[in-house]
């Protein structure tokens, strides 16, 4: 049995803190896991803009309570449901994704969460563990699970590489030159593909 391992944001829904730079005109709050590799010093470079503005999680969720899933998104993920176990990997937060879960139909996600005071202003964030993506990978074949996971960025590339097989999904182009091993698709009906040649070959093999 194959477990499918997915991305959340840039893969099923957009990414969360670009949307709320272009509500707040902050450029540098654009910055995600496609252009940083570092998630801590991503991450502190989010907490320190939130403060310079003075801008909390009351701010970000009401952007968030704006977003939809990416077109086509939902119906992809009913199909893979149909195919596979699937599991949604992400180093969003749950205080971030809840709204958008429930547009997917709440799918399985394993996340992270932020750290915020009586105000509603953000002072940290708490990994689920360092490098949990490719922990739970690992943990999915200590359970004799073959693992097929796909994301866009620096910080699923630990994952595609532990899992048995790994998909590039809509990736920036600095991320496909870094990672060539991995086969890149830029629509639904490619990752479907993907999927169907991925389970094949690890059938086959």
């Amino acid at each position: 049995m194959e477990i499918a391992c997915l991305d959340l944001e840039g893969v099923l829904i957009p990414e969360i803190w670009i949307a709320f730079a272009e509500r707040t005109g902050i450029p540098d709050l654009r910055a995600t896991t496609r252009d940083i590799p570092d998630y801590d010093r991503l991450m502190r470079q989010r907490l320190r803009l939130l403060e310079e503005h003075r801008l909390g999680l009351p701010d970000i969720q009401a952007v968030i309570g704006a977003m939809s899933p990416l077109p086509g998104a939902a119906e992809f993920l009913n199909w893979m449901r149909e195919r596979f176990q699937v599991v949604i990997l992400s180093d969003t937060y749950y205080e971030f994704a809840t709204p958008l879960m429930r547009q997917l139909g709440y799918p399985t996600l394993m996340c992270n969460r932020l750290a915020v005071d009586g105000t509603g202003r953000v002072v940290g964030y708490r990994l689920r563990q360092p490098d949990q993506k490719r922990e739970a990978v690992k943990a999915f074949h200590g359970l004799n699970f073959r693992v097929i996971a796909a994301g866009d960025s620096y910080n699923d590339t630990a994952m595609l590489t532990e899992a048995d097989a790994g998909i590039l999904f809509c990736p920036p182009d600095n991320v496909v030159r870094e990672f060539p091993q991995f086969p890149v698709t830029h629509d639904y009906s490619e990752l479907r593909n993907a999927f169907v040649e991925a389970r094949r070959g690890l059938t086959e093999s």
